[in-house]
């Protein structure tokens, strides 16, 4: 059994796939020798904060990104040394700082990095990436609310179950299993509502995926582009 890690992105309306690289993630093997590598974490970043210049994201002062990062761009899984790395943000092409964190990342541990909120007050997330693989016939599905004006949503699927409840800004799920090899429409409602405030079309959900549906964007705005939005990120597959 192997597991691949990628972090690929269908946008709301359906069209265009990007970030289609992935990592393959081996087998964790201790080698205690002398001259062995330091243990590493693998960390994806998915850039959520409206009306954000471009910019570019440095760990402990290494440049990650290859293009400048937009608001709905992402990075595929990457390694980090693992204990204490300092975060930063920075307008592309400058020493401009967005924002700059200290995080502390587990070895062999995979994570899900995320800028939030609107540029006046930007906030990040990390969330700790539990990949486990989907029983036979199953795929895997968490949310991840980033919609800083927003009310508490819930995530259900059109004609079927609600499948989380009243999770708010910055709120989200755990991963959770889901009929694979089947086509769903997603909807982001207010929580305890009909109300649709988002919606993912023909989503085909694969057997042996791991996916994070994530729910941006704002209520307030004179932007159009940065009106209220789902996205489903796949995070992982098994073979």
């Amino acid at each position: 059994m192997k597991m691949n890690l990628k972090n690929s992105k269908i946008m709301m309306a359906g069209t265009g796939v990007l970030g289609l690289l992935s990592l393959l993630l081996s087998s964790c093997l201790k080698d205690t020798s002398p001259n062995s590598t330091p243990p590493t974490a693998l960390v994806t970043f998915y850039q959520a904060s409206p009306d954000e210049p471009a910019m570019d994201l440095d760990f402990s002062t290494n440049k990650v990104n290859q293009s400048p990062l937009n608001y709905g761009d992402g990075i595929d899984y990457f390694s980090v040394f693992a204990g204490q790395r300092t975060v930063s943000f920075y307008n592309t092409g400058t020493l401009n700082t967005i924002k700059s964190i200290t995080i502390t990342v587990a070895p062999n541990n995979a994570y899900s990095l995320f800028l939030a909120n609107i540029p006046v007050d930007p906030q990040v997330v990390l969330l700790t990436d539990t990949l486990n693989k989907p029983a036979a016939g199953k795929g895997s599905i968490r949310l991840v609310d980033l919609s800083p004006d927003a009310p508490s949503v819930d995530l259900a699927v059109q004609g079927g179950a609600t499948l989380v409840t009243n999770r708010g800004f910055k709120g989200y799920s755990s991963f959770m299993p889901i009929t694979g090899n089947t086509t769903y429409t997603f909807k982001i409602l207010q929580a305890g509502t009909s109300t649709v405030l988002a919606t993912l079309p023909n989503i085909n959900i694969k057997s042996g995926f791991i996916y994070t549906i994530l729910f941006d964007g704002l209520v307030t705005t004179a932007n159009p582009a940065d009106n209220l939005n789902a996205t489903i990120i796949t995070n992982a597959y098994f073979y």
